[in-house]
């Protein structure tokens, strides 16, 4: 079986040679970015490819798109959540891997509680559940990760108070995402790490990193024939350290090899 990790990059080209050196060295054989910040066509898959992975891109200029990359063949890719709504927003990538089907999320981040973007927010983990309800079951293979822009619980915001009343860690938020979660998701790091922590973002300002002021919004949820595999979840601290960081760790779990 696979390791998989997610990592919000916050721009491709700003960290390309970061990213590409990462996953050069990195366990993981699935990855799953979000916060590209350019179109597929500007997507640096010729230095993927030479680092040995395959990769499929839902791009957008400037803003968003996401991607899933495999050491092994990606098929069955659809970009999109695949339902009526029109959202030019490159926000959801679904594909099949190593005979997982991975689905990459960068879930809106609501600016504030009460906006127009902060509804947008709440429809959008609406879509995303009946999604997962309308193309899979709990019995199957599936695993969710990305960016969820929400905080679970205060085990995961280091000074819980100053986040109380933001859309990280939102009451209504969280109820949307454990919605999802009940689908029939486990989540890996609270399978192997009791909280409070790790935390995998922290903002850039008032020196957050280094006085441990951070969130884990950054998640790997597995269905339980997955999730029962697993042997280890984490986060690579390291590449929040350093030159021109992401404001992101990397998450990551390991599995045990398929009988």
């Amino acid at each position: 079986m696979p390791t998989i990790a997610t990592w919000n990059v916050n721009s491709i080209k700003a960290r390309h040679d970061r990213f590409i050196s990462w996953l050069s060295d990195t366990e993981a054989d699935i990855v799953c970015l979000q916060e590209l910040k350019v179109t597929e066509e500007a997507f640096p898959n010729d230095a993927i490819s030479e680092v040995g992975f395959h990769s499929a891109v839902y791009g957008q200029k400037t803003w968003n798109g996401v991607a899933i990359l495999s050491r092994e063949p990606i098929t069955d890719v659809v970009r999109g959540m695949d339902d009526d709504v029109d959202d030019p927003q490159a926000r959801v990538i679904s594909a099949r891997t190593y005979g997982i089907n991975v689905v990459g999320v960068y879930v809106p981040n609501g600016k504030s509680v009460g906006s127009d973007k902060w509804s947008y927010k709440m429809h959008w983990l609406e879509r995303l559940r009946s999604m997962l309800l309308n193309r899979f079951a709990p019995s199957d293979p599936v695993a969710l990760l990305g960016d969820f822009n929400i905080a679970p619980t205060d085990d995961d915001a280091a000074n819980p108070a100053k986040w109380s009343e933001s859309v990280l860690c939102d009451p209504e938020g969280r109820a949307r995402l454990e919605a999802i979660v009940d689908f029939g998701f486990l989540d890996l790091v609270r399978v192997h790490n009791d909280g409070p922590g790790p935390y995998t973002w922290w903002d850039y300002r008032r020196l957050a990193f280094p006085k441990g002021d951070g969130l884990r919004i950054d998640h790997i949820f597995a269905t339980t024939p997955l999730a029962n595999r697993s042997i280890r979840a984490w986060v690579d601290r390291d590449e929040r350290k350093g030159s021109k960081p992401s404001d992101h760790a990397p998450v990551l779990a390991e599995f045990s090899p398929a009988d």
